[in-house]
């Protein structure tokens, strides 16, 4: 008997400034309902997630804002690059995530996107806005953090501190 293999995550696209801007609280993940066109493009790694974000419509969640870039070889069926895709979630997932956002200062961020397993997801983050003292604060302790492994990384092997 072979042991199985974790599953195959690929990315495709992945929101930097997302983690910068907002504090995650939780994260979630979700299915996308594509057309033909835009798994081809997705495969190809085209897509941005810079100006994504998650909102209810009608008890459902919706993805708004995600570009897809058309199929290079796509004909008169090629899909509309910035159209509105919705996410499948369990329905109790979703009455959760919608009873946290209508209490108000929290939003839904796609963090990332991959193929997992043959499958488009998104990594959707229940997510809460950072003041900019908090972005100051938040890259001063990634700073320190990487001057302390610097330091510790010379001190194990054994070179003199730098002044």
């Amino acid at each position: 008997m072979t042991p199985s293999k974790p599953p195959a995550r690929r990315l495709i696209a992945s929101n930097k400034k997302a983690r910068h801007e907002y504090t995650v609280l939780r994260t979630y993940e979700a299915g996308i309902v594509l057309v033909g066109t835009e798994v081809k493009s997705l495969r190809e790694g085209r897509a941005s997630l810079v100006d994504a974000f998650a909102h209810e419509r009608d008890g459902e969640i919706v993805l708004y804002g995600l570009h897809i870039a058309e199929y290079a070889y796509g004909t008169w069926t090629n899909h509309a690059p910035r159209r509105n895709r919705k996410l499948l979630l369990h329905r109790a997932e979703i009455d959760r995530i919608l009873d946290k956002v209508r209490e108000g200062g929290v939003t839904l961020v796609p963090l990332s996107m991959y193929f997992e397993n043959g499958f488009a997801k998104v990594e959707l983050a229940l997510a809460k806005g950072k003041r900019s003292y908090d972005k100051r604060q938040t890259l001063a302790e990634r700073d320190a953090n990487r001057e302390i492994a610097r330091e510790l990384g010379r001190h194990l092997k054994g070179h003199p501190r730098r002044p």
